[in-house]
């Protein structure tokens, strides 16, 4: 049995927290850009409007959900970008052949994207703050499911980046699977206001879950019981690490 290499997985994870950290515009300035966006929206365009039936008003309701939800998409774009361009420059070989174990590779990417979600959603909470009334109820909920959904959508972006050929099949991942379960998943409404077959619909949608656990964790209000949905959260999340862990190891589309 080969010892662990730990610096090894230390230095990748670095590297990879460095790489997002040396584009601060897109991973720190562009989220707090986003969340002033969404309070002259939103804020002004809805008033004190409450959500029907849950006793919040429609601001303190979409924060969360949007904070979720930039988490998500940050987490799948930080593996998928590194992933596709490693392949497209041919720098992914030398991940190959580094004396590093696929769970050791894996860890490390996943790891990142969750440094990286966190530092988003940071700062998008630290830019809206001031301007809505929230509180951390919950905090081992937000916790649970922030890492959980971070560790989710990390994995996916590896499977795709692994996946593709060039940044179009990304692009395609993201444009067509990513985009439309997060925008679906609940974040600008409550699914108790659509019609009961769009509710099942709803409920088929795994971030769906994500996006409603951590709202939960902030409002103490939520569509489902998020101590309900914990076990298949997290379930997902051991289940997506492997599947990353069988690809990269069986070198799935990386050796061709």
């Amino acid at each position: 049995m080969r010892p662990v290499n730990s610096l090894g997985a230390w230095t990748l994870f670095t590297r990879e927290v460095r790489r997002f950290l040396k584009v601060k515009m897109q991973t720190i300035v562009t989220p707090a850009l986003t969340a002033m966006l969404y309070l002259v929206i939103f804020r002004y365009a809805m008033g004190a409007r409450q959500v029907p039936g849950m006793g919040v008003d429609y601001f303190s309701f979409l924060v969360p959900g949007l904070a979720m939800m930039a988490m998500l998409q940050n987490a799948f774009a930080n593996t998928s970008s590194s992933m596709i361009m490693g392949k497209v420059m041919g720098m992914h070989i030398y991940l190959l052949m580094a004396p590093l174990s696929a769970i050791e590779v894996v860890l490390a990417f996943l790891a990142a994207a969750v440094v990286r979600a966190l530092v988003v959603v940071v700062v998008f909470l630290a830019v809206l703050s001031p301007f809505v009334d929230l509180h951390l109820l919950h905090p081992e909920v937000i916790l649970l499911y922030g890492l959980c959904g971070s560790i989710i959508m990390g994995g996916l972006g590896l499977i795709g980046g692994i996946w593709a050929r060039d940044f179009d099949h990304v692009a395609m991942v993201t444009n067509f699977v990513i985009l439309p379960l997060t925008f679906l998943s609940g974040v600008f409404y409550s699914v108790k206001q659509l019609p009961p077959l769009w509710q099942q619909i709803n409920h088929a949608n795994p971030f769906f879950y994500l996006i409603d656990g951590f709202r939960y964790g902030f409002l103490d209000v939520g569509d489902t019981d998020p101590y309900a949905s914990m076990t298949v959260v997290v379930a997902t999340a051991l289940t997506t690490t492997l599947v990353c862990w069988q690809l990269w190891r069986t070198g799935w589309r990386m050796k061709e």
